[in-house]
């Protein structure tokens, strides 16, 4: 399928690689359709696009590879709706705030993690409640 964005211009994607998201994106309940796109293969960031909305692309990232004392407990009504069966068909990344004027400036949400299954293509965003992690991790220390 082409989806037409505002960030990449005209992609094509696999209808394979569409994640339907059983648990919308806080505050953008309406779009359910998205792909993972990976434009530089060299950098740690990947972007989540919608197709059903051209104008939105969330900058997101594994924290999982970047030494960090992090770790989630699925609660089962996340579990069953998102059809988990194995921990290895689970994807997970963090939304990314990065500021225009200055990158180094840039937070990551740990609050509210997206959960990705791999297998049934399904996905949902999920609120870490009682974790005492932030919403605007900063991801450079300061200088």
């Amino acid at each position: 399928m082409k989806i037409n964005t505002v960030r990449f211009g005209e992609i094509e994607v696999e209808e394979a690689r569409v994640f339907d998201f059983k648990l919308p994106i806080i505050g953008f309940g309406e779009l359910r359709k998205f792909v993972i796109l990976e434009p530089n293969q060299d950098s740690f960031f990947k972007w989540l696009q919608s197709t059903e909305d051209p104008s939105l692309a969330f900058p997101i990232i594994s924290v999982f590879g970047m030494n960090m004392d992090y770790s989630i407990d699925l609660p089962d009504e996340v579990v069953e709706k998102l059809s988990i069966t194995s921990v290895e068909d689970l994807l997970v990344m963090n939304i990314a705030s990065i500021p225009q004027d200055n990158p180094h400036g840039t937070t990551i949400n740990l609050l509210a993690p997206i959960v990705f299954n791999l297998e049934k293509q399904v996905a949902g965003q999920i609120i870490l409640s009682g974790s005492g992690y932030d919403i605007s991790f900063p991801l450079f220390k300061k200088v």
